[in-house]
C-alpha cells in the first residue's frame, strides 16, 4: 500500500486516517508563509455578514460560529499557495482518489469551498456530519485497494490554538459509524443555536500550533470547543473533493484569479473549463 511519490502518505498516516478518520500534520506551514498569511487577512478591513470585498464574502453558518471569508483563495498570492501545497496536496489526491491513477494536474481535483474564519470569545460550532448520514458529498469510502472519499478537509492554523482558544474536536472513528451518537442532537449545529462539542462522550479536542493542519475526511464527526480566551482564533479550511463535484455555495471563481494562477491551481479551482461551440451542419 505504500506510496512513493513525494509528499504522499506514509504506511502509518494510511493507517491512522482509516482508523481515525483525520491526520495531524505538524509545521505544514512555513513561519514565512504564515507571516504572510495573516498580514493578508490584517488587510481585510472589519466586514459584516453579506459584504463583499472584492471577491472575498462574508458569511456565517449560525450567529455564535464567527465571521467566515469565503473564496479566501481570492484575496492575494498567500492564499492561492495553498491551494496545491506540497505539505498535504498528494494526502489529499491520495485519500480523494486512489493516488496510483490520481492527476491533478489535469482537472482530476476541485476545492468546492474555501475560507478563513475568525471565531472569538463564547463563539462555536456545533456538531456535525459522521458516517451514520451516509452522505454521498462527504462519503468515506475504501474499495478496492483504494480510498474514495467525496471530501477531503485541510483546515489550516494561522495561530496557536491551545486550552480555551475553541479547538477543532472530532470523535475518531466516526466517520465509520453506523449509529447517531446519543447526545448528538443536544450539541448539533443548527442555524440558530449556540452549540459546541464540548462534554460529549469520545470526542477529542485538537488543539494546534501555528501552522499545523488537520487533514480529515468530512464524514468524521466534527465541530469545535467554545472559546473561552481573549482574541480570535484563526483559521482557514479548503475542501478537496473530485472534480465532478460542484461549489458548495453559488461562488464562481473570478477570471482575474483565473488568468494569474499557475495551470496546475487553475485545474484545482476549475477543473472542466467551457468547451467553444464549432457550429455544426445545422448551422450551415
Amino acid at each position: 500500500m505504500s506510496e512513493q511519490r513525494p509528499g504522499a502518505p506514509t504506511d502509518l498516516e494510511i493507517y491512522l486516517f482509516d482508523l481515525r478518520g483525520y491526520l495531524h500534520i505538524k509545521n505544514a506551514i512555513s513561519k514565512e508563509d504564515l507571516k504572510e498569511l495573516n498580514a493578508c487577512l490584517d488587510s481585510i478591513p472589519p466586514m459584516k455578514i453579506g459584504e463583499w470585498y472584492g471577491y472575498v464574502h462574508a458569511h456565517q453558518f449560525s450567529p455564535t460560529d464567527g465571521l467566515n471569508l469565503q473564496q479566501i483563495y481570492e484575496a492575494g498570492e498567500p492564499f492561492e499557495k495553498l491551494i496545491d501545497h506540497p505539505s498535504w496536496i498528494e494526502k489529499v489526491c491520495h485519500f480523494v482518489g486512489g493516488a496510483d491513477s490520481f492527476d491533478y494536474n489535469h482537472g482530476e481535483l476541485f476545492i468546492d469551498e474555501c475560507f478563513a474564519n475568525l471565531r472569538g470569545p463564547g463563539e462555536a460550532i456545533g456538531l456535525h456530519s459522521g458516517g451514520h448520514t451516509g452522505t454521498k458529498r462527504t462519503q468515506f469510502r475504501f474499495y478496492q485497494g483504494e480510498f474514495h472519499c467525496g471530501q477531503i478537509n485541510i483546515l489550516m492554523a494561522f495561530n496557536d490554538i491551545g486550552p480555551g482558544d475553541g479547538a477543532t474536536m472530532v470523535i475518531p472513528g466516526s466517520h465509520k459509524a453506523h449509529f447517531q451518537h446519543p447526545q448528538f442532537e443536544q450539541h448539533k449545529l443548527t442555524a440558530d443555536s449556540a452549540n459546541s462539542v464540548d462534554a460529549v462522550e469520545g470526542a477529542v479536542e485538537l488543539q494546534m500550533e501555528a501552522g499545523d493542519v488537520l487533514l480529515f475526511v468530512d464524514a468524521l464527526s466534527h465541530g469545535s470547543a467554545r472559546r473561552t480566551t481573549p482574541g480570535n482564533r484563526r483559521i482557514a479550511v479548503y475542501r478537496y473533493g473530485p472534480s465532478w463535484g460542484m461549489f458548495r455555495h453559488p461562488y464562481q471563481v473570478s477570471p482575474e484569479l483565473l488568468a494569474r494562477l499557475t495551470p496546475r491551481r487553475r485545474a484545482i479551482v476549475m477543473p472542466h473549463n467551457p468547451m467553444p461551440r464549432v457550429p455544426n451542419l445545422l448551422d450551415e
